[in-house]
């Protein structure tokens, strides 16, 4: 579909381009530069977007975490096959890790990019399996959406094939927030459960 697949390259050409001034950190001294995900300089600033947050009645969830505590972004839908799930199952296994305190200092929250099928009940019973306080953020404005999604640098696009089934392809990324609003951390799809707490210990240490 090329019109899909021009949004999809476009998102990672548009996160290439932002991260050209990254800092990788991996194998130099200090607690800072053995982050294994990927460090955006400068850190892009979330926190002027928000998207309905459906399991607290609609009202508006800010890109933003608690003071001294982090966020952990994630744009996705249900019907995913095999990223999502991965994804969200890693990341269970990494909150599951961290000792009590620090679990309770990490909240989630997953973003659908296919709300024509994620109702409020279908996200919310799908993430909250994984992380029972997870927030669900559904919109069925495409604008606002994409803006939101645009500010963490992903991407993605839905359309119907010729036998009428939906088709969706979105970048695979998990984003870690912190309490001023800035996205502070990015992992690609397949970043290993002991990355993803490796990292979020070092980030609450640093909160």
């Amino acid at each position: 579909m090329p019109a899909l697949e021009h949004q999809f390259r476009s998102g990672l050409l548009l996160l290439g381009i932002s991260v050209a001034s990254i800092a990788v950190a991996c194998g130099d001294d200090g607690e800072a530069d053995s982050l294994r995900g990927i460090v955006r300089t400068p850190a892009p600033d979330v926190s002027g977007f928000s998207l309905p947050d459906v399991t607290a009645d609609g009202a508006d969830f800010t890109f933003e975490a608690a003071d001294g505590e982090l966020l952990l972004v994630y744009f996705g839908y249900t019907s995913c096959p095999d990223v999502c799930p991965t994804t969200m199952a890693d990341v269970q296994r990494a909150i599951g890790g961290l000792d009590a305190a620090d679990a309770e200092r990490v909240s989630l929250a997953m973003a659908t990019i296919d709300p024509a099928r994620d109702s409020a009940e279908v996200l919310t019973g799908y993430v909250q399996t994984f992380v029972p306080d997870a927030h669900a953020l559904v919109t069925t404005d495409d604008e606002r959406l994409r803006a939101a999604a645009d500010a963490f640098g992903a991407s993605y696009g839905v359309e119907i094939n010729d036998d009428g089934e939906p088709e969706v392809f979105h970048t695979g990324f998990l984003y870690a927030v912190d309490d001023t609003g800035r996205l502070v951390l990015t992992w690609p799809f397949g970043v290993p459960a002991a990355d993803y707490q490796h990292d979020i210990g070092l980030l609450l240490d640093q909160a």
